[in-house]
């Protein structure tokens, strides 16, 4: 979700999240994209503000509160804004890369973790409306859904020492 402004968009995010039971064949033969993102404020009420850097592009999102459906707003920024903002995300770090597998009528995006979150991959689908969320019926190669666990929350992800992702990780073996 992308745009050259906030106002120009359906902010309304409708997403499922999950872990990987194991990854899908071919996955190998395609090229994933770096992200790296970093939280510039997380508030009690759950709202969240983020930089993240993807490929070529640099964005400005905006998350409500919220588990499976939730506003979102993201806009496209210019490097340097980027750049000037990113400074403030020391500590809020995470970098992965992206897989997108399309799958019936949507688009499963596989997440492999990097640095302190390597081992975690998680997978998540958008949806246009709840009523193809719920009629969404997962591969076999998806594993547990995650999506109202506030533990595989990227930006909780952020928050855990080594010992509490060694936990999580070995948690869900």
């Amino acid at each position: 979700m992308s745009s050259e402004t906030f106002e120009n968009q359906n902010p309304l995010e409708i997403e499922r999240k999950f872990l990987i039971r194991q990854l899908p064949t071919g996955l190998g033969e395609q090229q994933g994209e770096r992200i790296e993102q970093g939280y510039l404020a997380i508030d009690a009420n759950l709202t969240e503000v983020r930089l993240r850097h993807r490929g070529e592009k640099y964005y400005l999102t905006v998350k409500g509160a919220g588990m499976v459906i939730r506003n979102e707003w993201e806009m496209e920024i210019p490097e340097n804004q980027f750049n000037k903002f990113w400074p403030a995300t020391i500590g809020r770090r995470l970098t992965k890369t992206r897989y997108e597998i399309p799958y019936e009528n949507v688009m499963i995006e596989i997440d492999i973790y990097a640095d302190k979150l390597k081992g975690l991959v998680t997978a998540e689908v958008e949806f246009k409306s709840e009523a193809e969320m719920e009629r969404f019926v997962p591969p076999a190669w998806l594993g547990e859904e995650v999506t109202t666990n506030n533990d595989y929350r990227n930006k909780n992800l952020i928050t855990l020492n080594e010992l509490e992702i060694i936990k999580l990780l070995q948690s869900k073996l």
